[in-house]
């Protein structure tokens, strides 16, 4: 069994089960970034579940090309499907699956997409090869590309009492002056999670820094809703 063959399955499962009156809704949900097959997220995961069941001895190099073959057609959840089918392989990935994640937030890129590779295939990765997070998310924070730098910063999301503060604040500080919506978003989504850790740290750092308002806001919004009633 081929990665062309699951590539062509999964492509041929979706196309089959398109439904054309959500696919208007996706689009413009979307910004009309991207065509749809219009189907939702529950429906979605079935149809990945039934063909990934099929196929239960993939290579990593194998998932590599499939997922890349995915990434090459117009509809959306195609993307959506290379990335689950990634996922697969992410809590132990090679040291080379970077390259591929990398690779994949210049593709098509849009926050949907770009979310998902940094706070679950990267998050993923940072953890099980630590050793390569400070010089990685260094470089990335430094990218021409802002998809890349905005994962510089959320690709600890999900890290909790595992997140390198420093290293947070580091990228952070690298990129607080930037006039970006997506960027003054994720430092916001990135510090915002830290706080439900590690809420005073969190405070401080934002009293100190020159952050803008959207950050400063997306920051505050869990400790506000906890009751706090702190002004920055």
């Amino acid at each position: 069994m081929s990665d062309q063959t699951i590539s062509s399955e999964i492509y041929y499962s979706l196309k089959d089960h398109q439904n054309e009156d959500q696919k208007n809704p996706m689009q413009k949900y979307m910004k009309n970034q991207f065509c749809f097959f219009g189907i939702k997220t529950p429906e979605r995961n079935k149809i990945f579940k039934e063909v990934y069941n099929r196929y239960p001895k993939l290579t990593y190099e194998e998932i590599v090309e499939a997922a890349y073959l995915l990434f090459e057609k117009d509809e959306r959840e195609c993307q959506y499907a290379a990335l689950s089918l990634l996922s697969k392989a992410s809590l132990s990935p090679p040291v080379s699956s970077i390259a591929v994640y990398k690779d994949l937030l210049s593709i098509k890129p849009w926050w949907d997409t770009v979310d998902m590779i940094s706070s679950n295939l990267c998050g993923d990765y940072f953890l099980y090869h630590r050793e390569n997070l400070w010089p990685i998310i260094e470089k990335w924070s430094f990218s021409e590309n802002m998809w890349v730098r905005r994962a510089s910063i959320i690709s600890q999301l999900r890290f909790k009492q595992r997140t390198d503060y420093e290293l947070l604040f580091q990228t952070i500080d690298q990129l607080k002056e930037e006039k970006e919506f997506f960027i003054e978003k994720a430092i916001g989504w990135a510090l915002r999670e830290y706080s439900k850790t590690n809420p005073k740290l969190v405070i401080n750092f934002i009293q100190t820094q020159n952050l803008s308002s959207l950050s400063k806001r997306e920051a505050l919004k869990w400790l506000k809703n906890q009751g706090s009633s702190i002004t920055v």
